[in-house]
């Protein structure tokens, strides 16, 4: 309506309920406008009821604010607020005070860049009306100066929600404006900036996506932000000829004009760029709205703006990439260019909330291991590592090194900076407060490396580990201290002073999975100097080794475990005996019956056979007394290298010592090779076949005759153990030792799931 008019339209406020903001400092103030149409004679004609609210923010509260006073303040300049209510206002100011902080906590972490705010071109000497819309738009079909007005005044309408649905339904204003954006963006960068944050404004809500779709703004954002880019390029190589000529010329005007000009531009394509921007950010709500921008290279163009300095714009373009770093796709197109290395770039800086969503996008990006690598090799380690003092991303910093703790390749890295001090001290200040499971788990990835062992050793290191695992039970805790053992050398031997303690923790009924670690630290300890034999009278520990050997007596886990402990004590002459005396040989073959098709118990149950034929006692009661060597007979042909290999090794030493035995091995070896053998040859083709390969007669050159005086044509060792089998049981030690490959390139230990489940093809009731 026109002002000559403005008699006929009546608008009535009515104040409503009055209420705190739930996350910020700030009264919401619910009220009703109602809006009536009067007749020439004051009558009214048509009337409209509208429920609003005010937010009134407070960002003077706090601890030491007057409440009484600023409640009169908040009365006195809302007049949506009665007087009468004064005291209700002073009570819920009361309530924002004292509020506890862990709402606005919870909202920090949720980064989002910050509301766009007026800039440079924004200020108007008039109050923009609703009623005058209409004049606005007549703006619009003038020159570029009045342009740039008619679009500003309709920006400053609807950068109140209130107006954006009639604003909505007046598809003249917003055609006008999606026209004048198409045609004449190039010509200002005020223009384009304000037409699109009008448009910015819709897209804040869900519902009017559609409107922007439907004007094909998004993709007119996409190309603008593409050309400022390559202006930006452009800007830059002139700028470094006019230095360049400066310099040789020894003139520097030039040069600084030329500067603060393109500081000038620089400040308004900024502003382009983060309302352009975050309008995408808003329609990318929809993953096929999504799937269009990554289609129109998206990715490439978030990344090339990350070469700026603006802060601000940097917040905007990191949360960005972190929202569509979710999906694979995306996340390759950042693989494929140097994301990483100008995130690094950012980390640290002193914007909290730059460096929070530059973090969050590392971490997303750090599953894949392609771009672990690269932040590596970008000095992010150190810097992360600095970064653990900072309570406000510790956290966030935690969980990256903990995905580049989980690559062999970098875990000694570790060792070169101060980060093992700093976790352990964190470990140690959790007192008897459950340790985050962030934290644990890094540290159990750092202690599967031996330098970083040593370096939790340093000092007390161990001493208050083991104190703090076994006074709290805590099975991560003792996962660390496992892993610390594994390793030879100094740290080793500091596991002889707890060695009680933990064979203490197996006869006592604790939690499985606390147990089952204490088992496997004790079956780390290959210690020369450790009487294996006091240890297993003293805790009487062969009962309940013996017992968890049935099938069925507890879970795999554990009887697993128990397994690796009986191989790493048979290694004493007089542990084997005690061993063996107690029935644990039978049990072993009765549990290798069960677990057949699990190639971890099958390759630990014959460790366990390899290290007792190394002594006398024991050797007679496996080859004599068992079945033992019949079953290792048939897994000398398994599936398995690994298991193959322990038996070869295994079954040499039994054909030493005992000659039925080894006539036995030597005929099924024979066998197995030339079953092999005949079915090469019945495959060939006759008329491929070597003429050298057949004798006169027809039948094969080689007899079974033959094949016996051969003994070098016998599956041999491959050279890993000498023909007369004289070979100590610490030749395997690393086997028990929680390693993959030994020294020697034997495989230590087959991690659990490692190792291909295997339908056993092998009877094992063969009669000889």
């Amino acid at each position: 309506m026109q002002s000559d008019d403005a008699r006929y339209l009546k608008r009535k406020y009515k104040g409503g309920s009055l209420d705190v903001h739930p996350t910020e400092k700030a009264l919401v103030v619910q009220y009703e406008v109602e809006a009536t149409i009067l007749g020439e004679m004051g009558d009214p004609m048509l009337g409209e009821r509208k429920e609003c609210q005010k937010i009134i923010r407070l960002k003077s509260l706090n601890s030491n604010t007057d409440i009484a006073s600023l409640a009169r303040k908040v009365v006195e300049e809302c007049r949506l607020i009665s007087p009468s209510r004064l005291p209700e206002v002073e009570q819920l100011l009361f309530y924002l005070q004292n509020r506890k902080k862990s709402a606005e906590k919870k909202e920090k972490k949720q980064i989002k860049p910050r509301d766009l705010t007026p800039f440079e071109g924004m200020e108007l000497d008039e109050e923009a009306n609703i009623n005058s819309i209409d004049d606005y738009i007549e703006l619009l079909y003038e020159d570029i100066p009045e342009k740039i007005r008619g679009a500003t005044l309709i920006l400053h309408l609807a950068r109140n929600p209130d107006n954006l649905e009639e604003l909505l339904q007046n598809e003249t204003a917003l055609g006008a404006l999606a026209r004048v954006l198409r045609e004449d963006w190039k010509q200002s960068v005020d223009l384009a900036t304000t037409i699109i944050y009008v448009f910015f404004c819709f897209s804040s809500f869900s519902q009017f996506h559609g409107l922007i779709t439907h004007y094909k703004i998004g993709v007119l954002c996409m190309s603008i932000i593409e050309h400022e880019l390559k202006r930006y390029d452009l800007w830059q190589d002139e700028l470094l000829k006019k230095k360049k000529a400066d310099i040789l010329s020894n003139l520097k005007k030039e040069y600084e004009k030329a500067l603060k000009k393109y500081h000038g531009l620089l400040t308004k394509q900024e502003q382009l760029l983060r309302v352009a921007l975050y309008l995408l950010l808003n329609l990318s709500e929809d993953t096929r709205t999504e799937l269009k921008m990554r289609n129109k290279n998206i990715v490439h163009l978030l990344v090339k703006t990350l070469d700026r300095d603006s802060e601000e714009l940097l917040v905007l373009v990191v949360s960005f990439l972190k929202k569509l770093s979710i999906f694979l796709e995306n996340k390759n197109d950042m693989a494929e260019i140097d994301t990483v290395e100008k995130l690094v770039k950012l980390v640290p800086c002193e914007h909290e909330d730059l460096l929070n969503v530059t973090l969050r996008l590392l971490l997303n990006l750090s599953f894949d291991t392609g771009l672990r690598s690269k932040m590596v090799q970008a000095d992010l380690l150190p810097k992360l590592t600095s970064l653990l003092g900072d309570e406000a991303q510790r956290q966030i910093a935690m969980c990256i090194l903990y995905h580049i703790s989980m690559d062999d390749r970098f875990k000694s890295m570790f060792a070169y900076t101060d980060c093992i001090p700093q976790v352990m001290k964190m470990l140690f200040d959790c007192g008897e407060e459950r340790i985050d499971a962030e934290l644990i788990s890094f540290c159990i990835n750092l202690a599967a490396n031996k330098r970083n062992a040593q370096i939790m050793c340093e000092g007390n290191g161990l001493k208050m580990l083991m104190k703090r695992a076994l006074k709290l039970k805590d099975p991560l805790m003792m996962k660390m201290i496992r892993n610390i053992s594994q390793h030879d050398g100094p740290s080793k031997n500091l596991f002889i002073d707890y060695v009680g303690d933990l064979a203490a923790q197996i006869g006592l009924k604790e939690e499985e999975e606390f147990v089952i670690e204490c088992l496997g630290t004790l079956s780390n300890l290959t210690i020369p100097d450790l009487d294996w034999e006091l240890v297993l009278k003293e805790y009487n520990l062969v009962p309940y080794l013996k017992d968890h050997l049935k099938p069925g007596s507890a879970e795999d886990d554990l009887i697993l475990e128990v397994v690796i402990m009986i191989g790493t004590v048979s290694m004493d002459d007089s542990c084997a005996v005690m061993l063996a005396k107690s029935g644990i040989i039978p049990a072993l073959i009765e549990l290798l019956n069960a677990q057949q098709e699990d190639d971890e118990f099958v390759c630990q149950i014959v460790y366990v056979f390899y290290q007792m034929v190394f002594h006398q006692a024991t050797r007679d009661v496996i080859i004599k007394e068992t079945q033992a060597p019949a079953y290792l007979i048939d897994l000398m042909h398994d599936k398995n290298a690994e298991i193959r290999k322990v038996c070869d090794n295994t079954l040499d030493i039994i054909a030493e010592y005992d000659v039925e035995w080894g006539k036995k091995i030597q005929s099924e070896k024979f066998r197995w090779h030339n079953s092999q053998w005949l079915e090469m040859v019945e495959n060939r083709q006759m008329d491929e076949a070597e003429p050298f390969m057949y004798g006169d007669d027809g039948e094969p050159f080689l007899q079974n005759g033959d094949i016996l005086e051969r003994p070098d044509l016998f599956y041999s060792s491959d050279g890993i153990i000498p023909v007369d089998g004289a070979i100590s049981p610490e030749f395997f030690t690393d086997f028990q030792n929680g390693d993959l490959l030994g020294p020697h390139g034997f495989p230590s230990s087959i991690p659990l799931g490692l190792m291909i489940h295997r339908k056993n093809d092998c009877n094992t009731n063969t009669h000889f």
